[in-house]
């Protein structure tokens, strides 16, 4: 049973989804507040988020951010915000969706899906092939001639966030927040020295990678040419 955690500090609101999303077959927790929100999460671990951002004790930026430190199901942020500029900090922050307040709960309900299917592993795990190596995303490893390359838990982690967005940039406060945590977003060196060391095992000329790449003051992104 797929698990939501609905946050919002209107009742009305919380009972319509509450009542849609049970007659649905979803298993629902609530909460009024951030720090309800944050520690709901940690005890049960929902499958996917509904945040509202207007909440009375942390900005929903605050609440996302401490989900994303952990947390990799989908976010859908509902809110009463119409600003573009709004939308693009909760969606930098670590939302997956937006929906503005008010809502239709037919369109609420189908973004809610199509973010659990986004977000639901395959069957087989993926198996990512490059011309020089192949990641085994399902049995976490990499092979390299035939042999399997010894990377640490960080190197696996920095690499799997990459790989799993193959071919799209991954900001650098996104990457050292789901590797390290929301507290290490300014740490850029840190992706500098782990870059470095997986582009000595992995890349055939570190120098001139063609699988991890550095878009500058940006981030990096995962490309697999030819495989």
């Amino acid at each position: 049973m797929t698990r939501v955690l609905v946050v919002d500090d209107e009742p009305q609101i919380v009972r319509a989804l509450r009542i849609n999303l049970r007659a649905r077959g979803y298993e629902v927790d609530a909460a009024p507040d951030g720090r309800t929100a944050l520690e709901l999460a940690a005890r049960h671990r929902p499958d996917v988020v509904l945040l509202d951002l207007g909440l009375p004790d942390l900005d929903g930026g605050e609440v996302i951010a401490g989900l994303r430190g952990w947390l990799t199901a989908p976010i859908i942020v509902l809110s009463a915000r119409h600003a573009s500029a709004e939308k693009v900090a909760a969606l930098d922050a670590g939302a997956d969706d937006y929906v503005t307040k008010p809502f239709g709960m037919d369109e609420l309900l189908a973004r809610l899906r199509a973010a659990v299917r986004r977000a639901a592993p395959a069957e087989e795990g993926p198996v990512v092939v490059t011309p020089e190596f192949t990641v085994d995303l399902a049995a976490r490893k990499v092979v390299r001639d035939g042999a399997e390359v010894r990377l640490t838990p960080t190197e696996w982690h920095v690499l799997e966030v990459l790989v799993r967005n193959a071919g799209r940039l991954v900001g650098q406060r996104q990457l050292l927040r789901e590797v390290w945590g929301p507290s290490y977003e300014k740490e850029t060196n840190y992706l500098r020295v782990y870059l470095a060391g997986l582009r000595r095992k992995l890349e055939p000329d570190p120098a001139h990678p063609r699988h991890l790449i550095t878009e500058p003051g940006m981030g990096y992104r995962f490309e697999a040419p030819g495989g």
